[in-house]
């Protein structure tokens, strides 16, 4: 169902401390940290790839403070995901397309009604982003 989640918090060292010891006994080690201008994020996981958990942080609130993305079966279901996502009520925050820097990834974003960042996107399909 969900391919990962992702949360906003106030203190990215202090969470990077936090989560790097509690999800050890899970099976969860952090992979990847990123920066890009103000936002920086981590991403923790498993050598299998998705499900995945990231933990953001941006000084001016950039990114949305919750991130859900649901694992979807096709790259048209992730289209027919922003389309009726948009007639419905919901705010575009990322064309449907490849994303660059996460391998075989099709994805879409949008906002909820209350500024979350919900995204739906298949693994494998199409060329590397």
């Amino acid at each position: 169902m969900f391919d990962h989640v992702g949360i906003h918090v106030s203190d990215l060292d202090a969470s990077k401390l936090f989560y790097e010891a509690a999800l050890v006994p899970l099976g969860f080690t952090l992979l990847q940290e990123n920066e890009v201008g103000e936002s920086r994020w981590l991403v923790f996981g498993t050598e299998a790839g998705a499900p995945f958990f990231v933990v953001s942080s941006a000084p001016s609130r950039q990114v949305a403070p919750s991130h859900l993305a649901f694992a979807a079966p096709s790259e048209d279901a992730v289209r027919h995901f922003h389309a009726a996502g948009l007639s419905a009520g919901g705010r575009d925050n990322g064309l449907p397309g490849p994303r660059a820097g996460a391998g075989r990834y099709f994805a879409a974003y949008l906002l909820d009604p209350d500024g979350f960042n919900i995204e739906a996107g298949v693994r494998g399909e199409g060329p590397a982003g």
